[in-house]
């Protein structure tokens, strides 16, 4: 089994920071590709941004430019450094992992970013 857990989540003003970070545990052959998906209330999921075993890395578009993710493979962490936050960024959070040998994406809980003043 494995989990996921991410944390770092809150509340920040728009044009603030805020780092979130995630890591992987259990019963890990090798984890591919880590990221974040958010999901806004009333709007369907979507990614936030993902990085492969090879550090190639792929943003959403609306936070291109302001979102920078980077990833410890030794660690199984990652971690998401979110800049000039809007309103519209606010959302909960979930990192995932996906594991090719089991052909399956593994779910953290989520975490709550609120971007308001």
């Amino acid at each position: 089994q494995v989990q996921v857990v991410e944390s770092g989540g809150g509340l920040v003003q728009p044009g603030g920071s805020l780092i979130l970070s995630c890591v992987a545990s259990g019963n890990i052959s090798g984890i591919n590709v880590m990221g974040w998906y958010r999901q806004a209330q009333g709007k369907q999921r979507e990614v936030a941004a993902t990085v492969g075993t090879s550090g190639n890395k792929n943003y959403g578009e609306s936070v291109k430019g302001r979102f920078t993710i980077s990833r410890d493979n030794a660690d199984n962490t990652a971690s998401l450094q979110m800049n000039n936050l809007k309103a519209e960024d606010t959302a909960v959070y979930y990192c995932f992992v996906w594991i090719l040998d089991d052909e399956k994406f593994y779910w953290g809980q989520g975490t709550q970013v609120t971007v308001s003043s």
